[in-house]
């Protein structure tokens, strides 16, 4: 199992031809076993969306509609745990987006799906790209 960071989300979903090789093979088994993503992702994808610097062929609800329907990836709440789990992590990224879902990977005990270099050089999460 993994958690997906949210580009790693969006390209599984709409773009896979954007996953690195290793991506698609986890994303594969995580198609058959289940895998996680961070309620935060949603709010991303949304945010991006209504500001204009994201596209998509459906809406932000759309896309979530479908990703509870398949049962692939569970959608997890930031809860009050997580919030705290992502401040007390040491390290200095100060995007709370990148944060929470580091936080999430960590309270799932998976690594994380993810081709940012900012999280993969912290050390904090296991990552996979």
């Amino acid at each position: 199992m993994i958690v997906l960071d949210t580009h790693a989300l969006l390209w599984w979903a709409l773009e896979p031809e954007r996953l690195s090789n290793k991506a698609r093979e986890v994303t594969a088994e995580m198609e058959r076993r289940g895998g996680f993503v961070s309620a935060i992702s949603i709010w991303e994808i949304a945010i991006k969306v209504k500001r204009g610097k994201l596209e998509l062929p459906l809406s932000a609800e759309q896309l979530t509609q479908r990703l509870e329907r398949s049962a692939v990836v569970q959608i997890v709440p930031v809860d009050a745990g997580t919030w705290l789990r992502s401040v007390a992590l040491p390290w200095e990224h100060n995007d709370p987006a990148d944060r929470v879902i580091v936080a999430t990977a960590l309270n799932q005990g998976v690594p994380l799906l993810t081709k940012d270099a900012c999280i993969q050089s912290s050390g904090e999460v296991t990552c996979i790209w």
